[in-house]
C-alpha cells in the first residue's frame, strides 16, 4: 500500500466505523439444559407424533416393496421359477 503498513488481517488500525450495534450474551448466563428434564420428553413425544403422516406412507411403500421383492426373489430361485423362465 502506498501508506505503509496497515497492520496485519482483522487489526487494520483504520478508522473507526459509525453505526453498528453489537449485542452479545454471556455463556455464563445461558441456560442450555433448562426444561430438558421436565418438558423434554414430551417435547420430543409431541414433536415425533407431528412427523408420523410424513413418516408412516413412505415407511409402508418401502416395507410393501421390500416384502415384494423378498418374495420374487425366492420365487426365481426356487424349482417352479426356473421352469416359469424357461
Amino acid at each position: 500500500m502506498a501508506g505503509g503498513y496497515s497492520g496485519w488481517w482483522g487489526a487494520m488500525k483504520g478508522p473507526k466505523e459509525v453505526g453498528f450495534i453489537t449485542y452479545t450474551l454471556s455463556p455464563f448466563q445461558l441456560k442450555t439444559m433448562k426444561g430438558f428434564f421436565t418438558h423434554g420428553p414430551s417435547n420430543m413425544f409431541k414433536r415425533t407424533a407431528h412427523q408420523v403422516p410424513y413418516i408412516l406412507p413412505a415407511a409402508l411403500v418401502l416395507w410393501g416393496v421390500v416384502s415384494y421383492g423378498n418374495k420374487r426373489s425366492e420365487y426365481l430361485h426356487s424349482k417352479a421359477g426356473h421352469h416359469e423362465l424357461e
